[in-house]
């Protein structure tokens, strides 16, 4: 299962694959085909009127029962839960997930429907909405997040099919995006119609991976020394101020795609290097 395996809690028995058709019936458009090959994920057969998919209006919601402890472990990896989404803005990387995983049963204990407009993210509350942003072609999305994940290196939002497709990331599989999130007691939120500004014309970004930050610039260099020596072009410091103190950062990029940077933290975690992440200028 995708997500909904992290928590003790969520290892309840499965009754029956048909009691979950069932509850996703209403969702799923007719003729559609949801059991995947085994061991495959990918979109639905056939054509799917995505535009006819409304984005969620938010509204304000208790904290799901199940897929808020303060922290959960996976993968050896402990993420903290946030104790709350106001404020939350990050940029990254957007990955999805389809058939198959439709109809298992999600973190908050919500069966996944590939045709809503929801999302898995790491740490924020269940559920949130956010608003979820294409940093290169300025469409945006408002999504309900509701189960957890991603889980692979430098991931910050797992979409279903419907919001990846309405955002356009579905060939490449992966997309740099601004993930907010929402207060759902600001008036312009209140209704469908208002929910999404329409597409704004594409920022300039830039994706880079940052390998370390440094308060001393000997050791910066030597961090990027090193990388020269391992033939990982590209690598440069730069210097930055956070917390008002100065700082080397340790960068590689511009990087032309995401399977770039993903090459590159895989030669990384080679050399010892575990704690690089994504940066978008």
């Amino acid at each position: 299962m995708h997500k909904g395996n992290l928590l003790p809690r969520l290892a309840w028995p499965w009754l029956a694959v048909a009691l979950l058709a069932t509850l996703n019936a209403c969702s799923i458009p007719k003729g559609a085909v949801t059991v995947p090959a085994p061991g495959r994920d990918g979109p639905p057969p056939g054509t799917i009127d995505i535009n006819a998919i409304p984005d969620p209006v938010p509204r304000a919601e208790p904290r799901s029962r199940y897929g808020n402890p303060p922290f959960y472990v996976q993968n050896g990896v402990r993420y903290d839960v946030l104790p709350t989404s106001r404020g939350y803005v990050e940029r990254g990387i957007a990955s999805w997930y389809g058939t198959k995983f439709h109809g298992r049963r999600t973190s908050s204990g919500e069966p996944y429907d590939m045709y809503a407009m929801t999302a898995a993210h790491k740490t924020l509350p269940l559920p949130t909405y956010a608003q979820v942003t294409n940093l290169h072609n300025g469409r945006s999305i408002i999504v309900r997040i509701n189960d957890r994940g991603p889980f692979k290196d430098n991931r910050i939002i797992d979409l279903s099919y419907a919001a990846a497709a309405k955002l356009g990331i579905l060939a490449a599989g992966t997309g740099l995006v601004e993930v907010r999130a929402i207060d759902p007691g600001e008036p312009r939120y209140q209704t469908a119609a208002l929910a999404v500004p329409p597409p704004a014309p594409p920022p300039q970004t830039s994706l880079y991976l940052q390998i370390g930050a440094f308060t001393n610039l000997q050791n910066a260099e030597r961090l990027r020394l090193r990388l020269q020596d391992a033939k990982l072009a590209g690598a440069q410091v730069t210097e930055g101020v956070s917390n008002n103190m100065r700082v080397y950062r340790v960068r590689i990029g511009p990087l032309a795609s995401v399977g770039d940077a993903d090459r590159i933290v895989a030669k990384l975690i080679e050399l010892g290097i575990n704690d690089s992440r994504i940066v978008i200028d």
